[in-house]
């Protein structure tokens, strides 16, 4: 049992405040309810537990979220308050529903935010590892512009159209990497076992190896002289890029490197715009300043470099620039026709309505570019690896012609 302190709204009106004992958070509520309080704030004493609550957790047992789990949360929260349900209890009844303990634990923690008044976006953005950026970004907007359940069902359609996405890219990859794994296994066989055996043969024979057949044994004597260390050594490798990566100035370098990525840099901005362009149109489109909604839909581009051109172009908005104009500086996430259409809109005044009719269409040509990238990824991937094993094949049996010559 603990010992909480809360400050509540009693039936006339009027604030009370005031101890409770309860074995949990949860349990406080429900004691407050009976008594018919409306919470305005509810916190543990400090030291005055009286019996250390344990939480058993096992090694096999995962504390973070899944993407299913999100994924219906976000849907659920949509529903729920689209049919008038108030936030606070929308959030217990998720919790009541969540379908593992890591997620009801987290809804949880939200929820408790949320009653002690902090804003929905607020508690999410406390739990980055569960609520990515955008996601905070995109309720950010929804709570500014009173469309809360609207935004969130675009997240979670966002969501499922990512997940069809990655479960397309996975069955497309499965076979490549199994064949991948294949050819890796039967190549450290031939450089650990085979080739050195052969290459005694040829030794015995006094023959000197073809150029291919050389490049080949010699990969053979480091893999077994050196196979360790390099395994090592790229483990190491890994671990240091990927601490790198976590650093503001990793970030920056890799977004950086994605971006001018010949074709996944294109892909990239342009889902970028899409994004800013939709979140941009529907918090005009609910009556948000200009200024206001333009540093909400800058959160949701999820790529630092481009917020920062972003950012630059607010600053001559709030100048007095007109939009398009200052989006021009932004040439790798705005085309010229693109800005030609919003410059066009913002003069008629339906600057809402085009950008998220330009979100609409840009989607869609991505969605049909990503399914021919998904669909070309297999023969791809299989010509590489018949490429890698047929180059092998070659370089051991090439030796095999010349062997007659020595033998005579």
């Amino acid at each position: 049992m603990a010992i909480y302190q809360y400050r509540a709204l009693q039936m006339d009106g009027s604030i009370t405040e005031g101890v409770i004992n309860a074995g949990g958070r949860q349990d406080a509520l429900r004691e407050l309810e009976k008594r018919r309080l409306n919470p305005i704030q509810i916190s543990e004493a400090p030291g005055k537990t009286q019996t250390p609550s344990k939480t058993l957790t096992l090694p096999w047992m995962s504390s973070k979220v899944s993407f299913s789990a999100l994924e219906n949360f976000t849907r659920l929260l949509s529903s729920l308050l689209a049919a008038g349900v108030p936030l606070s209890r929308s959030l217990a009844i998720l919790e009541k529903e969540a379908s593992s303990t890591a997620a009801q634990k987290k809804w949880k923690e939200v929820r408790d935010l949320v009653i002690d008044g902090t804003s929905l976006a607020d508690a999410m953005a406390q739990s980055p590892e569960t609520f990515p950026q955008v996601y905070v970004a995109m309720v950010e907007a929804g709570e500014t512009g009173g469309f809360l359940d609207v935004v969130l069902k675009q997240i979670a359609d966002f969501q499922m159209r990512e997940k069809d996405l990655r479960s397309k890219v996975f069955s497309a990859l499965i076979y490549p990497a199994l064949l991948m794994i294949l050819a890796i296994s039967v190549l450290i066989f031939l450089l650990v076992f085979f080739i050195p055996r052969f290459q005694l043969i040829f030794a015995g024979f006094g023959a000197s190896l073809p150029t291919l057949t050389r490049i080949i044994v010699t990969g053979s004597e480091y893999v077994r002289s050196y196979g360790a260390f390099i395994a090592l050594g790229i483990a190491i490798a890994l671990y240091l890029a990927q601490r790198y990566f976590e650093t503001d100035q990793g970030r920056r370098t890799r977004e950086r490197f994605i971006l001018q990525t010949p074709v996944l840099g294109p892909l990239i901005a342009r889902f970028a715009m899409a994004r800013f362009c939709r979140m941009l149109g529907t918090l005009l489109g609910a009556g948000v300043p200009l200024i206001n909604a333009l540093n909400v839909a800058r959160k949701s581009i999820a790529n630092q470099i481009l917020v920062d051109t972003v950012s630059q172009s607010i600053e001559r908005v709030k100048q007095g620039d007109r939009l398009a104009e200052s989006l021009a500086d932004c040439k790798q996430l705005f085309p010229g026709s693109v800005l030609e259409m919003i410059s066009v809109a913002e003069e008629a005044g339906r600057m809402d309505e085009e950008l998220v009719r330009l979100a609409t269409v840009t989607e869609g040509d991505l969605d049909r570019q990503l399914k021919t990238a998904v669909a070309l990824v297999e023969p791809i991937m299989l010509f590489l690896l018949a490429g890698f094993i047929g180059i092998i094949f070659v370089g051991m049996v090439i030796p095999i012609f010349t062997i007659q010559d020595y033998i005579k």
